[in-house]
């Protein structure tokens, strides 16, 4: 967890406010989190699909798509360059997910969490997006919000000067050119944290801060979907960043109960600008 961080904690979370997707899904507290590991590449494709899940007609609610245009990076006063978590005082948490993979897999996920009430957070690889391009403007859409996650996904903070802020700078040309903004953050590929010298090179580029987590799922080892879920619920706090990944079907069919699991806690899950806000 990042020292520079906000205090405070609920220990009495309010009722849950939402109970559209029903799971066998189990969230019982198990494994130990570490907090450490890095973003990983995307798993292979699908072999095994992810099982389909059926909210509750009454209460089924997808975001309100914005028709607006897509908002850009600002900065937050007061908070450190590189953010790791937000407040701890509200019932709040912010699921973001690094971007790439098998765009199926990732309609799938935003379909997920858009029928459980939730918006997330997702950092964009751009040659995912130069393959994908409409799904810049799906994610938009859905109510969620986009960010940048280097051009190419490489071990960046270990790049020269140079290449690393053509990672950074490459990415944000793809945003800009496909939604009108270079996104709300950045977040460093294949690493947790960006060094010093990342975090300057992202400012140059237009983003103040850099996004890290406190809360690592562990989904990019694909260890089932009950281990990502366990791995969430035993860690998450409110305020917390959680790190997920698009392109693992783990990662979808673990989603609903991770909701519920938040629910169950008092916890909403609100994109970072909105947790932060």
């Amino acid at each position: 967890m990042d020292g520079e961080s906000l205090n405070g904690r609920v220990t009495t979370p309010p009722p849950a406010r939402r109970q559209a997707l029903r799971t066998g899904a189990g969230i019982a507290a198990a494994a130990a989190l570490t907090g450490t590991g890095a973003c990983a590449p995307p798993g292979p494709p699908a072999a095994k699909a992810a099982p389909a899940t059926t909210p509750a007609p009454s209460r089924t609610t997808a975001p309100t798509p914005t028709g607006t245009a897509p908002a850009s990076p600002r900065a937050h006063p007061g908070l450190p360059a590189q953010i790791a978590h937000g407040p701890r005082t509200r019932p709040r948490v912010a699921l973001t997910f690094h971007g790439q993979g098998d765009p199926a897999l990732a309609e799938d996920l935003l379909r997920a969490a858009e029928r459980g009430g939730a918006r997330v957070t997702v950092l964009a690889v751009g040659d995912w997006l130069d393959a994908h391009p409409a799904l810049a403007r799906r994610i938009l859409d859905g109510g969620h919000e986009l960010g940048n996650h280097t051009q190419r996904h490489l071990a960046v903070n270990d790049l020269p000067e140079a290449e690393a802020y053509a990672e950074i700078e490459e990415c944000a040309r793809r945003l800009r050119r496909l939604t009108g903004s270079i996104g709300t953050w950045f977040r460093p590929s294949r690493a947790p944290r960006a060094s010093p010298l990342l975090v300057r090179l992202a400012r140059r580029a237009g983003y103040p801060h850099v996004l890290s987590y406190d809360v690592d799922s562990l989904d990019h080892t694909d260890p089932g979907a009950d281990a990502v879920t366990r791995t969430v619920l035993d860690a998450v706090r409110p305020g917390s960043v959680v790190s997920l990944h698009l392109g693992h079907p783990d990662t979808v069919a673990a989603l609903p109960a991770l909701l519920t699991g938040l629910d169950h806690r008092g916890l909403h899950a609100v994109t970072t600008t909105e947790l932060l806000s």
